[in-house]
């Protein structure tokens, strides 16, 4: 019974231990800001590259069968750029999406292999 009032008196005691980890809630609070942050970015890059406008998966057969066969862009419902874009509505936002996702996994293998090399 000694032992476990020990144990309470020490629990709400003011006494910091030298042993225990310090955090600052700037710290903490920055950390949490910028997991919110990643996510978000990580959605919209994943959103703009696979959902909007159909995503670059449906566009990529149609920009093949132009360059490769005598399809024309009418033959997927082009009309112009500002008014009808048939299959390639959205195509601009799907491609610099794909591009900031590679610069983003070329960023992040590097820091990586850095963090692996340096053993820190």
């Amino acid at each position: 019974m000694k032992n476990i009032l020990i144990e309470i008196k020490d629990f709400f005691s003011d006494k910091e231990d030298p042993a225990e980890p310090r955090y600052d809630p700037v710290h903490v609070g920055a950390m949490i800001v910028f997991v919110l942050l990643a996510n978000s970015v990580l959605f919209w890059l994943l959103w703009a590259l696979l959902v909007f406008g159909g995503g670059l998966q449906a566009k990529i057969v149609p920009l093949l069968l132009l360059i490769f066969t005598k399809k024309t862009a009418a033959d997927f419902g082009y009309v112009g750029y500002p008014f009808e874009m048939g299959v390639f509505e959205g195509w601009i936002t799907n491609v610099i999406a794909f591009i900031l996702l590679i610069a983003a996994i070329i960023t992040g293998w590097k820091i990586f292999n850095n963090k692996a090399v340096s053993g820190k």
